[in-house]
């Protein structure tokens, strides 16, 4: 099952790069199948540490600003208990990771990873329909160069109605920037 989350690396100078993150995750969370974008940072930062934190959360607006680099602020941390590396103070549940094995054979790689610790902060509540809509949203926004415009423009025209029947002003605003970052991309692609 692919799970979407937030994943934290840090660089070899100790940067924390907060990136979201699908894996697929198997049996309950023992280990991950990590597929970062070769060139990306999170790629990068796990190929040198063979190190990171996969997050369960709850904010969707963060997943959003994160997969279109609009971060306003990194959010706060804690440092990770077993691995170098650095834990979400606001999330639900965290795993800390070791990658075992990476495969660049494929345009999109693929990095085994074993969970070496976890931990809970709070339950997780799961997602209304207007959250789920963000998420899908991100995810397009960072599918630009694969997928027609024409898809795109279609599929967001459906989350729309999600969001706005469903959603509060968070839903809104992430969707709303999600939908601005789209309409920039595909004017400069024209």
């Amino acid at each position: 099952m692919i799970f979407e989350g937030l994943m934290t690396t840090m660089s070899q100078t100790g940067a924390v790069n907060v990136a979201p993150m699908g894996p697929i995750v198997r049996g309950d969370f023992d280990s991950l199948l990590l597929r970062p974008f070769e060139g990306s940072t999170t790629f990068d930062n796990l190929s040198a540490s063979r190190h990171g934190v996969f997050h369960v959360v709850d904010q969707v607006d963060v997943i959003a600003e994160a997969a279109i680099r609009r971060l306003r602020q990194t959010p706060a941390t804690v440092p990770a208990q077993m691995i170098e590396g650095a834990v979400l103070e606001d999330c639900c549940r965290w795993f800390e990771l070791e990658v075992t094995r990476v495969d660049t054979s494929q345009p999109r790689s693929e990095m085994e990873a074993r969970v070496l610790h976890r931990g809970e902060r709070r339950p997780f509540q799961g997602f209304n329909r207007a959250r789920h809509a963000v998420i899908e949203a991100a995810i397009l926004a960072t599918r630009l160069h694969l997928i027609p415009r024409e898809d795109v423009e279609a599929q967001y025209r459906v989350l729309a109605s999600a969001v706005e029947k469903t959603g509060g002003q968070r839903e809104r605003d992430a969707f709303g920037m999600l939908n601005e970052f789209v309409k920039q991309h595909q004017g400069a692609a024209s």
